[in-house]
């Protein structure tokens, strides 16, 4: 079960947070909660930023495979593929901006979220991938590439490999790495000087920065997802599934 709490810890200060034990891989109904309470921020007049985190080992690790597994046909599948759809876009179009404070691991969609974020903070023990090769899918290679240069993300893509808060940092999209214990603080330090500002200048600036974005996020975001239904009908994506499952490794993960 997926829960997904909002606070505001401070004036301004809109903070979403994830919890779906035992390792953060979020249902569908997840996902669309995620969206929905990102969504309700933004149209918050009194928010002026929202900080998306999560409780729990790690910050995201993709969508619960074993939902998908035990639905009946490709329900679950396509749920997920709106899911997460709805929660990446839901961050991207946010009227205020969306600062990512990511711990541990940061998954599958998990990269779909941070890489629409408009900021990233992240733990000194945070780590970012995509083993969607591995569980016979595709997935989030649009978000990956808003992290690091494009050769980089196809090594890291086809070897389903992990690159790590320290090594985002010399590449310029994570903001900056704090301690474990001192996350929240730095990224409600990061919030905080956001909040204070005009807040109808800083929405028109989200829409002016979304409006000069040179990559359509929503667009490519779905031609990759084509690529997943095709593995999923040709039988490759059962196996690989049911691979990771029986492997006891965990339980998602892919976007």
């Amino acid at each position: 079960m997926t829960a997904v709490t909002t606070t505001q810890p401070e004036p301004h200060v809109t903070v979403v947070t994830m919890s779906a034990p035992p390792v953060n891989a979020l249902t569908v109904r997840g996902w669309y909660d995620v969206a929905a309470a990102v969504e309700a921020a933004g149209a918050d007049p009194d928010c002026h930023v929202v900080v998306l985190r999560a409780e729990g080992r790690g910050f995201n690790a993709g969508v619960d495979i074993k939902e998908i597994e035990a639905s009946d046909g490709y329900t679950a599948l396509i749920g997920a593929n709106h899911g997460c759809a709805a929660a990446f876009s839901a961050v991207y179009d946010c009227a205020v901006p969306v600062i990512a404070a990511v711990h541990g691991y940061c998954l599958g969609g998990g990269v779909g979220l941070v890489g629409n974020a408009d900021i990233v903070v992240a733990s000194d023990d945070a780590t970012f991938g995509l083993p969607e090769v591995d569980r016979g899918a595709l997935g989030a290679a649009t978000h990956l590439a808003r992290l690091v240069p494009p050769h980089l993300m196809r090594a890291l893509y086809y070897t389903a490999s992990t690159i790590t808060a320290q090594q985002l940092h010399h590449h310029g999209s994570v903001y900056r790495v704090a301690p474990r214990s001192e996350l929240d603080d730095a990224t409600l330090k990061v919030a905080r000087e956001i909040a204070a500002k005009d807040t109808r200048v800083i929405r028109k600036a989200k829409q002016a920065i979304n409006g000069i974005d040179p990559q359509d996020v929503h667009r490519s975001y779905r031609f990759e997802q084509g690529f997943t239904f095709e593995l999923n009908l040709a039988g490759v994506s059962d196996g690989a599934r049911q691979d990771f499952l029986s492997s006891g490794t965990g339980t998602s993960t892919g976007a």
